[in-house]
């Protein structure tokens, strides 16, 4: 359980700094367009700070840490948001400089999309946890 408050404090203080960046480095560089930047915020925040919030009240009601999911779960998820939130800021960091991309634009979107895949990939094994929790609460109930 202190791991997901923990990883949730971590995206909390990404999400504040992805936010913060954003702001000052499109400011500092003149830059008033719209930018993948402007997208990291609400996504470290949503995905990272607001799910691991949630799952840490969940744990507290019946903690399902130790569910042999829980391992894949952490790394495909924690991976996936990292990789999405990376490649947002590559792309955003190019937007406002006007450099061009390292890859081709289509191999950037090809690892964002990865990302996407594993941050869904996450989910889906987190609400099958949250699933076998409620499905045993349930079972003890009608007993």
């Amino acid at each position: 359980m202190k791991r997901l408050i923990n990883t949730a404090l971590v995206y909390l203080i990404a999400g504040a700094a992805a936010g913060v960046f954003f702001r000052e480095f499109t400011k500092l560089s003149g830059f008033a367009e719209q930018t993948a930047l402007g997208f990291m915020h609400p996504h470290l925040l949503a995905l990272g700070f607001l799910v691991f919030l949630i799952a840490t009240l969940f744990a507290l009601a019946s903690d399902f840490t130790g569910d042999r999911l829980f391992k894949p779960f952490y790394l495909v998820y924690n991976i996936g948001v990292i990789i999405t939130a990376g490649m947002m800021l590559v792309r955003g960091v190019a937007q406002v400089t006007g450099t061009v991309l390292p890859l081709p634009d289509a191999a950037l979107s090809g690892i964002a999309g990865i990302g996407h895949i594993m941050v869904g990939v996450g989910l889906v094994l987190l609400v099958i946890m949250f699933k076998r929790v409620v499905d045993r609460k349930a079972a003890v109930a009608r007993a």
